[in-house]
This record gives C-alpha cells, structure tokens and sequence, in this order.
C-alpha cells in the first residue's frame, strides 16, 4: 500500500508522518486551490489519499467562511472526484461538529446533522461531496483531537497551569478526547481496507473513550502532569465563543469497530503518551 496525505503541519499529518506516510505542504498542495489538489492525486502513484488537512479556526470560520468552504468542502470535493478517476479509496477526517450537540445520547453516523456554525457547515459540505463524488471512501468524523503537536487543549491546560493554581473549565460540553495519533492509525487502518473491500465505503465515528467533560478532561491532564492546578466548572454560557459549541460530541464508534475492527482509544493512556512526547519536545 502506498498512502499520500494532504496536510504537513496539522496533528494528524504529522502523526501519520510517524507512521511512514508520505505528507504533502502547502506548498505542494494548497488546499485553497482544490483543482491542484485534483493534480497531485492524477500525478501520484499512490493506492490510497487520506486528506488530514483542513480549515480548523472555529470561531475565525465565522468570518471567513468563504474560505473555510474552500478548503473544507471544494478541496475534498476536488480529491474525491480524483480519486474516483483512479479507482483509488479516500480517506476524510471530518468532525462532530456537523451535529447540534442536543441530547446525551452519542451521535451514530447515520443520525441528522445540523451543524451550528460555519465551521460544520463546510465540514458537512466536504463530506457530502465526498459522498456524492462516487468514489470509494471513508469519511472518519472525529472529535477532542490533542497531541504533542500544534495547539490544542492539553497543551493549552500545561501552559496555564505552569502559571496559576487554579483554572475556570467549561464543565457541560461532554465528548470523547482522541489522540492524534491513534487518529492516524485508523485511517491507514481504513484506507488499506478500502482497498480490498470498496463496499465497506461510508461514514464512521472515532473518537477516544470515555466521554468525559472538558472541565473532567482538565483534571485528568493536571494529575497526570503532577499539576496542583483547582479546577471550577462552568457552564459554557460563562465562556462565551464567536462560534457557538456542541454540547454534546459523543460519538458512536460501533459501526468502525465492526467494520475496521478499529476498537475506540482510552484517550487516558494516549494523554500519558502525549505527555511524555511534550517533555521529549
């Protein structure tokens, strides 16, 4: 299997990086530019393309959702149709935020969506014309992702917590932490599946285990970082955000286990990983 992967400096690419995976820059592929994407792919040799690029800035996506359409949704739409030229399976990393985040009931891939702000909407956009393009394909929605790399929540909570004692976290947004690395796994897992068996295409959840609120998930970061840090919790009306959160991101991952024999992490022992990437850093 020869994988190529859109995205260099995001956390997934760079994981899948550490796994062998040939990554491509901006420079190579700029996502703003879908017809280049289209390009590479018509170019490559490879037998399967996991796309773990995006537009991420939720609340910037607000402004500037344009270009978060481009990039979220054109530049897929653009790879798919490629990769259906070829016979060759995609791989897609979308997100929980294509839900409300009503309820408390975890998310199966086949429930309605009706994402909350521009950010899920171009999500939802991309993985509709993933769907829509004909090709073989694996739309993998993901949640919390946090790694050594980038920014994300575990590295935000070690800095603040190096400098204060105590700490105000949101408490009722409750989803499923999910290491970039184990993200990385399961598309190279699903993209050499996809290949011997198209008609496993469609849509599947991923995302580490146990649910727990990010108020809860903080805690969990300072203990295992031997941080004497006080968590208060908050409801997220006290924090308000330009782009409006799901209160709920749990996910259904019993359809991806099933299919990709693909079981949810414990984000517990992926954080202790991180971690130790973090100080190695």
């Amino acid at each position: 299997m020869s994988l190529l992967a859109f995205g260099q400096t995001g956390q997934v690419a760079q994981e899948l990086a550490r796994l062998g995976v040939r990554t491509l820059g901006r420079a190579e592929a700029d996502l703003s530019n879908p017809q280049a994407c289209a390009d590479v792919i018509a170019a490559s040799d490879a037998t399967a393309i996991i796309n773990a690029a995006a537009y991420t800035a939720v609340d910037r996506a607000e402004e500037e959702e344009a270009l978060a359409h481009t990039i979220n949704a054109d530049a897929p739409a653009a790879m798919a149709v490629a990769c259906k030229a070829k016979n060759i399976p995609l791989v897609h990393i979308s997100t929980d935020y294509v839900f409300d985040g009503q309820g408390t009931q975890s998310f199966r891939p086949s429930d309605p969506v009706a994402p909350l702000g521009a950010y899920g909407r171009t999500k939802l956009a991309g993985e509709d014309a993933v769907r829509a393009s004909g090709a073989t394909y694996g739309v993998l929605r993901t949640s919390w992702v946090f790694s050594a790399h980038g920014a994300n929540f575990v590295k935000t909570m070690l800095r603040l917590g190096a400098d204060r004692d105590a700490l105000t976290i949101v408490a009722d947004q409750v989803g499923g932490p999910t290491s970039a690395r184990a993200i990385a796994w399961a598309c190279v897992t699903v993209a050499d599946a996809l290949q011997g068996a198209p008609e496993k295409s469609g849509t599947y959840h991923f995302s580490g285990a146990p649910d727990v609120s990010w108020a809860d998930f903080a805690r969990a970061i300072f203990a295992e970082a031997d941080l004497n840090v006080a968590v208060t919790d908050i409801p997220s009306s006290d924090y308000p955000t330009p782009a409006v959160r799901p209160l709920n991101s749990r996910l259904d991952c019993a359809a991806t286990e099933a299919a990709f024999g693909v079981p949810r992490p414990d984000w517990r022992a992926d954080l202790g990983d991180a971690l130790a990437d973090i100080a190695r850093s």
